[in-house]
C-alpha cells in the first residue's frame, strides 16, 4: 500500500445515516414539497420557468411537449424528459387542477384513466393566470440561482400575485412525511386575504367566513364542516367527499342511479371496476347493468336498478363499499425557508402575504432605483441642451470619445453615466419637439420617484396596493363554487340506510333463538289446513313468539323480570324457513336468567303514546312511550314486580284505548286505558283484573278507538280467541262491554276438554291474515275473513289440525296493504305528531339515566301503598 494512500475509518451505522439523512432532505427540499410562496414543487417550476423562456405566451403558438420537456431536462431538470412530460401533463389536467397552469393541445388523457398521447404528439403554451405567477420576474422580486451545471440561473421561486398552494393544492410524498392539500376556490381566497390585511388579529375559524372549504374541480359534495374546521385551525383534517347522483324512473317503473360527478382524484374506469367486483362477489345484489353514457354533456355512468330492489338502498351502498364516497385526508405540510412544517389556513394566508409584501417592496425599490438612474440621464440630457453650442464645440474638438468624455464630466460637472448619454443621444433629439419631450419624461419621473418613495417608506400604502392586485386577481379569475358542501345531518348515513324497507317476520323461540325472513314465505291456506314448518329447531325448543314488522322498525323486547332492551330490526339476521335463527343473548346483553316475554316494534317514540304492561298476577302500568327511548346496553328497568310475578306483554297505548286482559281460563276484562294513571319506570303498577284461584293472564289486547268506531259506526275490527287445541273464534268487540280496572271480566272462549284452555287473544280486522303458531314449530298463514263471527260466549271452530300432544303457542296478524284513502289517514296522523330527535338515542349514558332511576325509587314506595290500599278495599 502507498504511504501517501489516507485511509479514514468510519462506522457504517453513521455513514449509512447521514447518507440516508441527505438523501432524505434532498427529496424533500428537492423533490417531493412545494413552498409555501408560489405552491410549487422545483420540477413543476422548472417546466414553467423553460415555457417562459420559449415566449409560450397565452395567444401565441403552441410547441410540441417533447420540445417544452427537452429544454427543461436539458436546462434545468437533470432527470430525463420521460420523467418531466407526466408533471406537465398534470398542470394540464382540468380534473386535477382547480385551476390548470397549461393549456394542452392534443391528448392529455382522461378522468376516465386513459393515458395522455406520447409528448411527440401534444403541444402546450402557458395558462393566462399562469402569467400572474411570472409577471414580476425581471424586477429583481425573488433570489435566482445557478442550474446544475452552472451555465444558467434559475428563479428559486415565482413572484405569484395569488397563493398557489391553496387555489390548487398539492400532493405529495416525501422520506418520513407527506403533503395532501386540497384545492380552494380562488375568488374566496382573494376575499381572504384582504380580509387578513384589514384584520391580523383573524383566527383560523374566522377565515370560514370567506373560505367556505375546498373547491374540487371533479366538482361533488362535501359532507359536514367538522373536518373543514380541524384543517383550518391545525392544518390536518378529513373531508368525506360523495360524488352527485340523482334517481330516476323509467317508464316501465324501472329505476336507474344517475352518477354525475365523482370524487377528486377518482377515475371513472376505478369507480366502474369496483362496482362491477362487488356485483360478482353478491356484496350489493340490487344492479342489473352499468353503463358509462359519459360526454359532451358532461359524466353520466348509468346503474340500472332490478326491479325487485330499493334504489335508494343501492346508492347508499355504492356510498358505503366503493370509492363514490371517499375520504380526502388534509395534510397543510409546506416548505417554509426551506424546512417542512405543518400550517393551518390564517398561518398559510399570512405566509403568502408576508412573501406578497416582500416581493412588492422589492418590486418597488427596483423601479425606484430605474426612475433615478434615468432622472440622473434627463439631469444630463437638460444640462446638455441648455449648453448645446459649447457641448457640441466640445465633442468637435476632441479627439476621442473617451476624450470627449472626460472633458464634459470637467466641464460642466457630469456624471461619466451622464456624459455618456449625451455622446449616445442623436442628432434628432436636438429639435425643439424631442427637447419638449425631455422635459416632460422628467417631470413625470419626478412625480413617479415621490410616489415609489412613499411606498418605500410606508408598509401601509404597500399592504394597500397588494389588497388592490388581489382584488384584480379575484375579478379577473373568480368563478362559482363547483363543490358544494352539505350540512353532516342530511349527508351522512348509517346503517339503517343500507337496509330495504319492507316487512319481514320475526320469531323468537322459546330457549331464545331470533330470526327474520321475508314475510311471502308463508302461503295463504284455507282454514283447516296443516302449515308449514318455521324452524328446524333442537328438541324440547318451540317458537314462542311471532310479529310481523319492517326492517327499519324499533323492537323494545321485554324481560319476564322486567327489563327492557333495544334492538332494530334489520339488525337480526335473516335466515332460510327451516334455519333456527341466531341466539337471541348475541344481540342484546340479557342478565342471567331474563327471558323475553313480549315485545313492542314501533317506528318513533312519540311522546303521546304510553306502553302499557300487564303481568301473570293482573297487575297493569301505564309509562310514557319517551321513558324508553334512550337505550342502555345492558338495559333498562320497565317495571318492578312482586316476587312470584312476572311480566306477560308490553303494548302501546294511546288516549282513548281500551284494553283487554285475557286469562287461561277464557275470562277477559275491558277497561279504559285512562283508569291507569301514567306512572314512571321504576314504579309496581296496579290491579288490572281480579283473578279466581289458580288463574292466571295469558295475553293483553288494545282496542284503540278507531277499532271500535269509524265515521261513527262499528266497523270490521272484532276479538279473535284461539284455544290451546286449535279451536277459535271472533266475536264483536261490542260483546265486551267496558267495565271498571280490577274487576273479574266475562267469558271468552269456553274452556273444555275439547277446547283446551285459552291461548291467545288478539283484535282483528277482516282484512288481515292471521299466522298461528304451535308449541312443534308448525305455523299456518289464513285469511281473518275465513273464521266465523259468533257470540262470546261459544266453543269456536278449528282452525288448525295439530300433530298429537302438540297445542298452539301464539298468533300474529300479517296486515293488507292500505288502500290510498286509508293511507292519506295515515299520512295526516303521522305529520300531525310531534317528531321525536332519534339522533339522541345512543348507548352509554349511564350516568344520566342512573340519576332518572334514583328519581323513580322514590316512586316505587307511593304506587306499592296504593296497590295494597286498593287491595284491602276489595
Amino acid at each position: 500500500m502507498s504511504e501517501t494512500t489516507n485511509i479514514i475509518p468510519v462506522q457504517i451505522e453513521e455513514q449509512l445515516k447521514q447518507a440516508y439523512l441527505d438523501y432524505s432532505m434532498s427529496v424533500i427540499v428537492s423533490r417531493a414539497l412545494p413552498d409555501i410562496r408560489d405552491g410549487l414543487k422545483p420540477s413543476q417550476r422548472r417546466i414553467i420557468y423553460a415555457m417562459h423562456e420559449l415566449n409560450l405566451t397565452p395567444g401565441s403558438h403552441f410547441r410540441k411537449c417533447a420540445k417544452i420537456a427537452g429544454d427543461t431536462s436539458g436546462n434545468y431538470h437533470p432527470h430525463g424528459e420521460q420523467v418531466v412530460y407526466p408533471t406537465l401533463v398534470r398542470l394540464a389536467q382540468p380534473w386535477i387542477m382547480r385551476y390548470p397552469l397549461i393549456e394542452g393541445q392534443g391528448n392529455f388523457g382522461s378522468i376516465d384513466g386513459d393515458p395522455p398521447a406520447a409528448m411527440r404528439y401534444t403541444e402546450a403554451r402557458l395558462q393566462k393566470i399562469t402569467m400572474e405567477m411570472l409577471t414580476e420576474l425581471e424586477k429583481d422580486t425573488v433570489e435566482f440561482r445557478s442550474n446544475y451545471d452552472e451555465t444558467r440561473q434559475e428563479p428559486t421561486v415565482f413572484p405569484a400575485r395569488f397563493p398557489n398552494l391553496l387555489v390548487n393544492g398539492s400532493s405529495g410524498i416525501a422520506v418520513g412525511m407527506a403533503t395532501n392539500m386540497p384545492p380552494h376556490n380562488i375568488g374566496e381566497v382573494c376575499d381572504a386575504i384582504i380580509a387578513l390585511i384589514d384584520n391580523p388579529d383573524l383566527q383560523p375559524l374566522d377565515l370560514l367566513e370567506y373560505i367556505k372549504g375546498p373547491d374540487f374541480p371533479t366538482g361533488g359534495f362535501i359532507l359536514g364542516t367538522e373536518g373543514i374546521r380541524e384543517y383550518f385551525e391545525t392544518g390536518r383534517g378529513k373531508i368525506i367527499m360523495r360524488g352527485e347522483t340523482e334517481i330516476e324512473t323509467l317508464p316501465n317503473d324501472i329505476e336507474q342511479i344517475i352518477i354525475r360527478s365523482i370524487p377528486y382524484q377518482l377515475s371513472t374506469s376505478q369507480l366502474i371496476e369496483r362496482m362491477v367486483e362487488l356485483v360478482k362477489d353478491k356484496k350489493i345484489e340490487g344492479i342489473s347493468d352499468i353503463r358509462d353514457e359519459s360526454g359532451r354533456d358532461g359524466m353520466r355512468i348509468v346503474i340500472q336498478v332490478k326491479r325487485n330492489h330499493d334504489a335508494q338502498v343501492v346508492r347508499n351502498l355504492l356510498y358505503k363499499y366503493t370509492q363514490l364516497q371517499s375520504t380526502f385526508g388534509v395534510i397543510n405540510l409546506c416548505l417554509i425557508d426551506g424546512v417542512p412544517q405543518v400550517v393551518n389556513m390564517k398561518e398559510m394566508l399570512q405566509n403568502f402575504i408576508d412573501f406578497r409584501h416582500e416581493v412588492v417592496l422589492r418590486r418597488t425599490q427596483f423601479d425606484l432605483r430605474n426612475a433615478k438612474e434615468r432622472l440622473h440621464i434627463l439631469e444630463g440630457l437638460k444640462i446638455a441642451l441648455d449648453n448645446l453650442d459649447e457641448v457640441i464645440a466640445l465633442i468637435r474638438a476632441s479627439q476621442t470619445p473617451n476624450d470627449a468624455s472626460v472633458g464634459l464630466q470637467e466641464k460642466f460637472g457630469l456624471s461619466e453615466i451622464q456624459a455618456k448619454a449625451i455622446l449616445d443621444m442623436r442628432l434628432q433629439r436636438l429639435t425643439g419637439l424631442e427637447r419638449d419631450k425631455i422635459e416632460t419624461e422628467y417631470q413625470e419621473l419626478l412625480i413617479i420617484i415621490a410616489r415609489l418613495t412613499e411606498l418605500v417608506e410606508h408598509k401601509e400604502l404597500r399592504m394597500n396596493l397588494i389588497k388592490e392586485e388581489t382584488a384584480e386577481i379575484r375579478d379577473k379569475f373568480a368563478d362559482k363554487r363547483l363543490t358544494t358542501i352539505i350540512p353532516a345531518p342530511a349527508g351522512s348515513f348509517n346503517m339503517e340506510d343500507l337496509i330495504a324497507d319492507e316487512m319481514v317476520v320475526v320469531t323468537i323461540t322459546h330457549d331464545g333463538y331470533v330470526k327474520r325472513l321475508p314475510v311471502d314465505t308463508y302461503k295463504v291456506q284455507a282454514r283447516g289446513g296443516k302449515g308449514l314448518s318455521a324452524s328446524n329447531l333442537k328438541e324440547e325448543d318451540f317458537i314462542q313468539y311471532l310479529f310481523v314488522a319492517s326492517t327499519h322498525s324499533y323492537i323494545l323486547l321485554f324481560t319476564d323480570h322486567g327489563m327492557c332492551y333495544w334492538l332494530k330490526v334489520f339488525e337480526i339476521p335473516e335466515a332460510s324457513r327451516t334455519a333456527r335463527g341466531k341466539a337471541i343473548v348475541n344481540l342484546v346483553k340479557l342478565a342471567e336468567g331474563d327471558r323475553i316475554k313480549a315485545f313492542v316494534t314501533l317506528k318513533d317514540f312519540h311522546p303521546e303514546q304510553n306502553i302499557v304492561m300487564c303481568t301473570r298476577n293482573g297487575l297493569v302500568k301505564k309509562t310514557p312511550l319517551t321513558a324508553f327511548s334512550h337505550p342502555r346496553s345492558i338495559g333498562i328497568k320497565a317495571i318492578k314486580l312482586r316476587e312470584g310475578d312476572e311480566l306477560i306483554d308490553a303494548r302501546i297505548c294511546e288516549a282513548g284505548d281500551d284494553i283487554l286482559l285475557a286469562t287461561h281460563d277464557g275470562k277477559c276484562n275491558r277497561f279504559s286505558e285512562s283508569e291507569i294513571r301514567s306512572m314512571r319506570r321504576f314504579s309496581q303498577g296496579v290491579k288490572g283484573i281480579r283473578l279466581r284461584n289458580g288463574d292466571y293472564v295469558i295475553s293483553m289486547t288494545i282496542a284503540t278507538a278507531q277499532d271500535q268506531l269509524e265515521n261513527g259506526k262499528p266497523n270490521s275490527s272484532t276479538i279473535l280467541a284461539i284455544s290451546e287445541k286449535g279451536y277459535g273464534k271472533r266475536s264483536p268487540i261490542s260483546s265486551y262491554s267496558v267495565t271498571r280496572r280490577g274487576s273479574m271480566g266475562v267469558i271468552t272462549l269456553k274452556t273444555n276438554e275439547r277446547n283446551g284452555y285459552l291461548a291467545a287473544l288478539m283484535l282483528v280486522r277482516d282484512d288481515d291474515d292471521l299466522m298461528i303458531i304451535t308449541q312443534g314449530g308448525m305455523i299456518i298463514r289464513q285469511r281473518v275473513s275465513e273464521i266465523s263471527v259468533v257470540g262470546r260466549n261459544t266453543l269456536g271452530v278449528r282452525l288448525i289440525n295439530l300433530a298429537p300432544n302438540d297445542v298452539v303457542r301464539d298468533i300474529s296478524l300479517v296486515h293488507s296493504e292500505p288502500d290510498e284513502e286509508s293511507l292519506d289517514k295515515e299520512v295526516e296522523t303521522l305529520k300531525a305528531k310531534p317528531a321525536s330527535n332519534l339522533e339522541e338515542f345512543a348507548d352509554g349514558e349511564d350516568e344520566e339515566f342512573a340519576e332518572e332511576d334514583e328519581e323513580e325509587i322514590e316512586e316505587m314506595d307511593e304506587s306499592e301503598e296504593d296497590l295494597e290500599n286498593e287491595e284491602d278495599n276489595e
